[in-house]
């Protein structure tokens, strides 16, 4: 791996969209091809459990079972009310599967990958199928059926395109956009451009330059469909820094690994604000920090 650092005084090649598609089409798609080896070990599910967990913190009304995260208080209106969520960079499914599933109603799986969304797609399909319903979550997540789609509570939709080209507002009008199908729930009207009451980017901005970043922000902010209630959640890998933003280029996928600073200059030029903040824990030695963000 080759990659060169950065100060805010130095400038940094910006990533080149279909250098890093062709890099991740060499890997295999599968949870260890798009986590870079740690597919088979604890990462998966800790990783998951995080985002779970935070996910909840900022929206309890999200947990389905009685506990001590869960409102008392929520109306009727509001436990029947069908939530919508954006997974960008989705890679195989494996966030939509492992996390989103389990806390919203409708996702939308954006992912520039053929083969990464065309495995997202057929596990899908698998799971409104039925073909996955011996497979325990805990003993092989990836073949596990995905929640709510045979019973068609839930939904996934699958659209193939870049973070570049996608407007989550208006999915439909994304020129290069390329919805592939449907499974789960199917509304009586097309849901495509509703809107979302979350967007979850985790371990997908790296492909994107300073300027196309700030422009997803912006563009996603405007898709959210209650702005005061509404988030936007970003994992990411950090880099280190001491007291200015600071940024990694990796030549060999072609992306950006950003220090804290950074990510929060991106985010305050894109009109978001930081909620809520945290680390994720329980990661292997010797890997980035992860931090997790919600912005509004």
């Amino acid at each position: 791996m080759s990659a060169t650092s950065t100060s805010a005084q130095q400038t940094l090649p910006d990533p080149d969209v279909e250098d890093g598609i062709k890099y991740w089409e060499t890997q295999p798609a599968s949870y260890d091809g798009v986590l870079g080896g740690f597919g088979n070990g604890s990462l998966p599910r800790v990783d998951a459990l995080g985002s779970r967990q935070f996910a909840m913190h900022l929206l309890p009304e999200l947990c389905t079972v009685p506990s001590a995260i869960r409102p008392l208080n929520v109306s009727e209106e509001l436990a029947n009310r069908r939530t919508r969520v954006l997974d960008v960079g989705a890679g195989v499914g494996r966030v939509t599967a492992d996390v989103l599933l389990h806390l919203f109603s409708d996702v939308l799986l954006v992912e520039p990958v053929e083969s990464f969304v065309s495995e997202a797609l057929r596990r899908g399909r698998a799971s409104e199928t039925g073909s996955g319903d011996s497979i325990a979550e805990d003993s092989n997540p990836e073949a596990a059926p995905w929640k709510g789609i045979r019973d068609k509570t839930k939904s996934v939709t699958f659209v193939q395109a870049t973070l570049q080209d996608l407007n989550p507002a208006r999915p439909s009008a994304s020129e290069k956009a390329k919805v592939l199908g449907r499974v789960g729930h199917v509304p009586a009207e097309d849901d495509l451009d509703a809107g979302f009451d979350v967007i979850w980017c985790q371990w997908c901005l790296c492909a994107l330059s300073d300027s196309d970043l700030v422009a997803f922000f912006r563009r996603s902010k405007a898709a959210l469909r209650d702005p005061a209630q509404g988030l936007i959640f970003v994992k990411e890998n950090l880099c280190s820094e001491k007291g200015e933003p600071r940024a990694v280029f990796d030549e060999s996928d072609s992306s950006i690994t950003r220090s804290d600073l950074a990510w929060k200059q991106a985010f305050t030029e894109a009109g978001l604000t930081v909620i809520h903040e945290e680390i994720q824990r329980g990661f292997p030695e010797g890997l980035y920090a992860v931090k997790s963000y919600a912005l509004r």
